[in-house]
């Protein structure tokens, strides 16, 4: 069941929080009937709507945030912020990747990163002036779900990881 939602997610039909919230009850399940009831309202064709595939963002003298539905092109994101902020929200990205990578640089600026809860994230990268902050939820992680990491040279800068509990309701 756990590759079926795999698969899902790679294809568009399910976004990265909603894999992660159905591989969950897959993991959680103790009857067949909630084991079944993960795949229950699972799209057979993919979501109609917008799924922009990113794979570079700059950011300078400005504001970018990439929120919503979203496709990671191969499972690199270029991310570069001069004066200005990014904000980057995974919850619900697309992808079929194993890992999402988000590198880049961030000078006098910030760089947000948002993930949903149960999604391991490694941070790493040269700081100098800079604060670094990873504030994710204690909880264990959802088998299946990708892991993020973020290599990001900061100077002068802030960079912020933060996990939110998934807002689906299926």
């Amino acid at each position: 069941m756990a590759e079926l939602l795999q698969r899902a997610c790679g294809e568009g039909r399910l976004t990265l929080e909603e894999f992660s919230v159905r591989v969950g009850a897959v993991w959680a399940a103790e009857t067949d009937a909630e084991l079944a009831h993960a795949a229950d309202g699972l799209p057979a064709q993919p979501i109609v709507g917008s799924s922009n595939t990113v794979d570079k963002i700059l950011t300078v003298f400005s504001q970018t945030t990439r929120r919503g539905r979203w496709r990671v092109r191969d499972r690199t994101v270029r991310a570069n912020t001069v004066f200005g902020a990014t904000e980057l929200d995974l919850r619900a990205v697309l992808t079929s990747s194993d890992v999402i990578e988000i590198t880049g640089r961030t000078f006098f600026g910030e760089l947000k990163v948002i993930v949903p809860e149960g999604v391991e994230v490694d941070l790493s990268g040269l700081s100098a002036f800079s604060s670094r902050e990873m504030k994710l939820a204690p909880v264990p992680r959802v088998p299946g779900t990708p892991e993020v990491r973020i290599h990001v040279t900061a100077w002068f800068a802030s960079v912020e990881v933060i996990s939110r509990p998934p807002e689906i309701t299926r």
